[in-house]
């Protein structure tokens, strides 16, 4: 009896032994060598229109509306004059009006009542560029960056305001009706076509880390693509997840998983493919939507778009148009921070030429059509965001994700448990394609996520206390950055 216990003992020492040996496998990093992140380097403009708004909200008398009202009839003069003659992208017009949008903003945010002009010029701007970008080469990353900074920088701009409103915030905000043919029905109050597709941010930690991670940082981690059924017009949303591939979801499901903020984006009506056949985007989708009830198509991982036996997000809406004639994503996306690589190779990611989410939304192929958020989620975005950007500043440095390998038997057991589990096409507790070393690297960045967060958030409330307003974002990404030990 003894002896069988040494010899039980004995093999699941050995077998913990052998499970404890570390993955050797390199891994093939895909990436463009001349690719550069986006870097905005106007801290010092920041702090100017902080102290701006500050000076603004202790003495409201300073800026009169008259001024306000003059200070937007410019501004919608510059749109006016854009319209009209339809700059090249290096035109210093674009300069005029993000800066003339910029200097604005603070006095509209320090306003006790919001004023709904400033939207408008906003919404105008918006539809303009995005209209005239339908004429730009987008792969030339000069006229890439004038687009980004320009709609990224008006966007984020109307959402520090709306941050600092004392009135409710509207939780829609239309932007442009693409005229559409295809069946349609509605998603939390905004109109929606068969073939649109929704670009979404969840709220989970690596939702945060998809959205920055990318040399155009944005507020999206993952796309939907939707379906309507003719005659009953029931939607189906069309997506991929990490626990089980591609996946249709009803529209309660959808909601149901938490969402910070979507945005509708619509190809547009006057793309030659669309002229000919109006009904093309409804098709991408069906066929899509008959393909996911037809095959398994596991998460890929890999962000390899050009593989479709696995997909990714963002790919379930390109393989659809592409196979329909349409190519999104007009210039591809490329990640080439050496933190961004780092954090986003802990879950799997070999192709760092590849297609985002938060992208999608400067592609010129596509129209915004409306945008979805709350005061309550646009903050968390932001907030999550900020401590993002603090870890990647922190990767960049060289600080790694840190896991016990101690947990690396236990971990490959789960995994071949869910291995079995996925033969019957049931989820395990570690995603399909994700090995057991990258689980463990995945736990141990939600965590430390989670930690920076919940500290950054105590810093918040001590900043709201002492200031009396919510940080802007650059203060956000300050105090995440001082209580993660990690200076930029």
């Amino acid at each position: 009896m003894k002896k069988k216990l040494i010899y039980s003992l004995l093999g699941i020492i050995i077998l913990y032994g052998l499970l404890l040996i570390p993955d050797n496998s390199t891994i093939n990093i895909e990436s463009e060598g001349n690719s550069t992140p986006f870097i905005w380097d106007q801290d010092e403009r920041w702090d100017f229109l902080e102290s701006k708004f500050t000076e603004a909200k202790a003495d409201k008398d300073i800026i009169t509306p008259g001024v306000i009202e003059a200070l937007i009839s410019d501004l919608f003069s510059i749109v006016d004059e854009i319209e009209k003659r339809k700059p090249k992208p290096d035109d210093v017009i674009f300069d005029e009006l993000l800066l003339s949008f910029f200097e604005l903003a603070p006095v509209i945010a320090a306003q006790e009542v919001q004023n709904p002009e400033f939207f408008e010029v906003y919404n105008r701007a918006r539809r303009v560029i995005k209209d005239l970008s339908a004429e730009w080469d987008i792969s030339e990353k000069e006229n890439r960056d004038i687009l980004y900074k320009t709609l990224y920088g008006m966007r984020a701009t109307v959402e520090e305001v709306l941050l600092q409103s004392e009135e409710p915030i509207d939780p829609v905000l239309y932007v442009k009706e693409e005229e559409s043919q295809t069946p349609s029905t509605n998603i939390l109050g905004i109109k929606v076509h068969s073939g649109d597709l929704l670009v979404s941010r969840g709220g989970a930690e690596v939702s945060a880390l998809i959205s920055r991670g990318n040399d155009y940082p944005g507020n999206f981690s993952h796309v939907a693509l939707i379906y309507v059924e003719e005659g009953t017009n029931i939607p189906y949303l069309i997506e991929a997840h990490i626990e089980r591939g591609v996946a249709i979801a009803t529209l309660e499901e959808y909601i149901k998983d938490r969402k910070l903020r979507f945005m509708v984006l619509r190809p547009r009506a006057d793309l030659p493919e669309i002229k000919e056949n109006p009904m093309l985007p409804h098709i991408a989708a069906k066929e899509m939507f008959e393909e996911v009830q037809q095959r398994h198509i596991p998460y890929d991982f890999k962000m390899n778009f050009y593989d479709p036996e696995a997909m990714f997000c963002s790919e379930v809406g390109s393989y659809a148009y592409k196979n329909n004639g349409i190519q999104l994503w007009e210039s591809e996306s490329t990640i080439s921070s050496n933190g961004v690589v780092k954090l986003l190779n802990t879950f799997g990611v070999e192709n760092f030429v590849t297609q985002m989410p938060s992208d999608l939304e400067y592609d010129p192929q596509l129209s915004v059509v409306a945008e979805w958020r709350s005061a309550e989620s646009l903050f968390d975005d932001h907030l999550y965001n900020a401590v993002i950007d603090a870890m990647l500043v922190c990767a960049e440095q060289g600080e790694e994700i840190e896991f016990n390998p101690l947990m690396l038997p236990f971990a490959r057991i789960m995994k071949g448990n869910s291995w079995v589990k996925n033969q019957f096409e049931s989820e395990g507790p570690i995603p399909e394609g994700m090995s057991a070393t990258q689980a463990l690297k995945s736990d141990a960045f939600i965590q430390r996520h989670k930690e920076l967060k919940e500290k950054t958030s105590t810093a918040v409330d001590s900043f709201i206390e002492e200031n009396g307003y919510k940080p802007p974002y650059w203060e956000l990404v300050k105090l995440a950055e001082k209580e993660s030990g990690c200076k930029n």
